[in-house]
């Protein structure tokens, strides 16, 4: 599931590959990825044309065109990926950019989100106004203030609204790092258990990004968590699954305590 570290990681494909380029053609090979715009559209808006330089926010990768009002907005959903190639196309392959030099590729494989067209800056404002800041660019004194409501840490983390980028891998990481169970009131950390976890937060985010992924090494709780009989790595207990607002969770009993 493409989290923060994942969609930087297609921010900086893009970076190296494309920006810059003239776009040769576009086809959509597949419009169930389409959101609010027909290939036809897609194709005639950027064929001839350039992307600057791309941002991320949170799970978004947004890619302004050159010269033109529009922006190219992507999320990945569950299974999505941006590539950059130059041999055979895949099955899951749905947008190509195609480029002088190779293709920049949307592949997903559930289609469950995909590419949007914002059509100005008002536009792709309102698209992007659900969403919390950037879970790497949040200041400490705002995350603070993102805790201080009355619901569970990992649903109130994981809520896109609150603060955008972290998911279900990242989330059980930072929470296990900073020994705090998944269920606990966010409301109930002190200043101490707060910016703890903020620092917790950041170190996980600085090493995924780095790595483009969460990385499931065994010193992680990502490493263990899917193991069947998984132990925490830093204890040895082993690992408790459950749910916490809804989502798969994974935590550690004696690191955790309820």
């Amino acid at each position: 599931m493409p989290e923060l570290p994942d969609v930087e990681g297609f921010r900086r494909v893009l970076t190296r590959h494309a920006a810059g380029k003239r776009i040769t053609e576009v086809t959509t090979l597949d419009a169930g990825v389409l959101r609010g715009v027909t290939g036809r559209r897609l194709r005639d808006t950027l064929t001839g044309r350039r992307f600057g330089e791309p941002r991320r926010l949170g799970k978004w990768l947004i890619a302004p065109v050159v010269d033109r009002p529009e922006t190219v907005v992507l999320h990945f959903g569950m299974t999505g990926s941006l590539r950059w190639e130059t041999g055979d196309r895949e099955r899951h392959d749905r947008v190509i950019f195609a480029f002088d030099d190779g293709e920049l590729r949307y592949r997903d494989m559930r289609k469950l989100q995909g590419l949007r067209l914002a059509a100005d800056d008002a536009e792709l404002d309102r698209l992007l106004a659900d969403t919390g800041p950037d879970a790497l660019a949040v200041g400490q004194d705002r995350f603070r203030e993102l805790l201080g409501r009355r619901r569970q840490l990992k649903p109130l983390l994981t809520d896109q609204s609150v603060l955008g980028g972290l998911g279900n891998l990242l989330v059980d990481e930072i929470l296990w790092r900073a020994r705090l169970n998944p269920h606990t009131p966010a409301a109930d950390l002190d200043r101490a258990a707060a910016d703890a976890l903020y620092r917790e937060m950041r170190a996980v985010l600085r090493a995924a990004v780095q790595a483009e992924r969460v990385p499931p090494r065994k010193s992680w709780l990502t490493g263990r968590r899917d193991e069947p009989s998984g132990s925490c790595p830093r204890c040895g207990a082993t690992l408790e699954h459950g749910r916490a607002g809804g989502r798969g969770t994974v935590w550690c009993p004696r690191c955790q305590p309820g």
